[in-house]
């Protein structure tokens, strides 16, 4: 008989403000952690993207390309490549290092809300208010997408890419998850414009924020419901929800300043952080600890565990 494993300890939120970073962007539109979690991408209303270090709170980089507001942007798995989306219709491909746009693909017929590389960062994925899905091979030359998947009947406001899969969430209140290896699609009805999707960790669900204030969390493979999450106000912004870097707890961003992370098995509201005053336009949790960014208005917070030591610690 195998001697039961110790319990886990239970999984920290972060519910200190480490470091408020005035990103002089404009408004911020996207924040993303990159791979690893050391770096993150703000994306601004004033058509520029920048590169931080938000542990220590430095500016690394100022991309400057689009010509007009940028909207996401994602870094590649070994950090050499970002790429990027915006009001302007296009996709950039960027040169992390020179901050060169390598490429840029035109194609899409209106704003381009969503963007992320694939795996190995040879594909790029980018959602549109022009209801279409477009995949762009970053070794070609070709200007066309590799791939347009059009089975969105409104825009699509956020995608995102695993090793196999693409999954979308549109204005049309529908999930869309497109299995390439398979050649199939499977869809689940939400019935709310969906702002914002995302895998869990153990890639076995999908969760998915919409417009009537509620996250749901499904089974990936039936589509069956399996916890909503409800109490944060979400009626007229693309606002983002994460899962915790353990899978434990699903969070969203909320239009009354704060922040909202409930229990995923529960479902009971387990934090609330005030942000600030404006709508908290987008998040993003840290991949290995218990760490998030959240950007409001025209600023970046790094939010902690209660255990973390700011001082001379290794971040």
């Amino acid at each position: 008989m195998a001697f039961p494993r110790p319990r886990p300890a239970r999984p920290e939120l972060p519910r200190q403000r480490v470091r408020t970073l005035q990103c002089g962007q404009g408004a911020v539109r996207a924040v993303r952690f990159n791979v690893d979690g050391n770096y993150c991408l703000t994306c601004g209303s004033d058509k520029t993207l920048k590169l931080w270090n938000p542990h220590k709170g430095t500016a690394l980089r100022t991309y400057q390309g689009h010509g007009y507001e940028v909207l996401d942007a994602a870094g590649s798995f070994d950090n050499s490549q970002l790429c990027s989306c915006g009001a302007d219709k296009t996709v950039a491909l960027w040169d992390v290092a020179t901050g060169q746009v390598i490429r840029k693909y035109r194609g899409h017929a209106g704003k381009v809300n969503c963007v992320q590389f694939n795996e190995e960062a040879t594909i790029i994925v980018s959602g549109s208010i022009d209801s279409t899905v477009r995949c762009w091979d970053c070794r070609s030359r070709r200007p066309d997408p590799v791939q347009v998947l059009d089975e969105a009947k409104d825009g699509v406001s956020s995608v995102k890419v695993s090793d196999h899969e693409i999954l979308s969430g549109s204005v049309d209140g529908r999930i869309r998850r497109y299995d390439l290896r398979a050649g199939q699609l499977f869809s689940d009805y939400i019935g709310s414009p969906i702002t914002s999707v995302c895998f869990s960790k153990d890639g076995q669900c999908v969760l998915a924020a919409s417009l009537d204030s509620t996250l749901r969390l499904l089974d990936k493979e039936t589509g069956e419901l399996l916890g909503e999450y409800t109490g944060h106000r979400s009626t007229a912004y693309r606002l983002d929800c994460v899962l915790s870097e353990q899978d434990t707890h699903v969070g969203s961003a909320s239009e009354d300043g704060r922040v909202y992370f409930w229990d995923l098995v529960e479902g009971s509201l387990a934090l609330s952080l005030a942000v600030g005053r404006g709508v908290v336009q987008s998040l993003s949790f840290h991949p290995t600890l218990p760490c998030l960014l959240a950007a409001t208005e025209g600023q970046l917070q790094l939010w902690r565990e209660d255990t973390f030591q700011p001082e001379g610690d290794a971040a």
